[in-house]
């Protein structure tokens, strides 16, 4: 099938494009300048010019493929409700082409607040947050009333691999380098979970097949790191002091980032690995912390 790809050139979606392709699908990614398109042309994409702002270039992606992968956002935190708004209007946008067709549409969103301080599961419906902006499996189930085969993909905290720049370990690194220390919170057992970029690709394409109105699929292989093994290796691989700082020290140290770095996320992947056939094969995120991916 030709699938639409929004956030093609991205971290998650640069990877997504190999794993369709390599499967016998096409691929027609959304580019919003030339230097994306020239990317997409040598990954082996179509390209479809627009951005997320262009509603109108997404709906008539959607209209020209079989299928919708939504993986683009606009990573500014210094706009962060406008950026979510920007992302449900583009869901909106997307699924109104598709009402009735019966063809995907894949909407990305995260495992971190699904059931926080417990397992997070694929069958947990998370609790709307008026302080939490983003709305994208809101969105996705609102399309699904409106008769859009939308499903959402969770991923997790850390999508990690080779070129993660802008994802969660990268800003736990360079607050290091700037602080002179690797922090934790308390006794810092708090847990994320994590996925390899690639292995969250195949849950992308095997999702697919398997998408079904307000279906959830979980892109996790890792169900819980505790946040103190995490800075520990940071400290070890930068050569850094490692420390635990209180709640109230955390806010100067984290910064916005406080509320992740406190946050306690165990997630599991078992449904999705049992309905899909998937099975993660990639690295640990430990392990690419320990070779280096992040502290070259």
């Amino acid at each position: 099938m030709k699938v639409f790809l929004t956030g093609a050139t991205g971290f998650v979606g640069s990877a997504i494009i190999p794993e369709l392709l390599n499967n016998g699908h096409q691929v027609l990614g959304l580019a919003r300048n030339d230097a994306g398109a020239e990317k997409l042309i040598k990954a082996g994409a179509e390209v479809h010019r627009g951005d997320l702002e262009d509603l109108e270039s997404l709906k008539s992606g959607a209209a020209a493929a079989d299928a919708v992968i939504h993986t683009g956002f606009i990573h500014d935190f210094s706009r962060f409700a406008e950026v979510c708004q920007t992302d449900a209007d583009a869901i909106d946008a997307m699924a109104s082409v598709l009402v009735g067709t019966n063809k995907p549409l894949l909407v990305t969103s995260g495992t971190a607040l699904v059931n926080p301080g417990g397992l997070a599961t694929e069958d947990i419906i998370p609790a709307s947050h008026p302080h939490i902006p983003r709305k994208s499996e809101q969105r996705a189930d609102a399309a699904a009333a409106l008769g859009v085969n939308a499903g959402v993909v969770r991923l997790s905290p850390s999508v990690h691999g080779e070129g993660d720049i802008i994802g969660f370990v990268p800003i736990l690194v360079k607050t290091a380098r700037e602080k002179g220390f690797s922090a934790y919170i308390g006794d810092g057992q708090n847990r994320w979970n994590a996925v390899h970029r690639l292995d969250a690709a195949q849950v992308y394409r095997l999702a697919l097949d398997k998408t079904q109105p307000a279906s959830r699929f979980h892109a996790v292989a890792e169900e819980a790191i505790t946040f103190k093994e995490i800075a520990e290796l940071i400290g070890k691989k930068l050569g850094l002091p490692v420390k635990s700082i209180t709640a109230d020290e955390a806010t100067a140290h984290f910064g916005w980032f406080k509320n992740f770095a406190s946050i306690d996320a165990p997630a599991s992947s078992k449904a999705t690995q049992e309905l899909l056939g998937w099975t993660p094969t990639h690295s640990t995120l430990l392990a690419d912390i320990e070779a280096g991916v992040y502290t070259k």
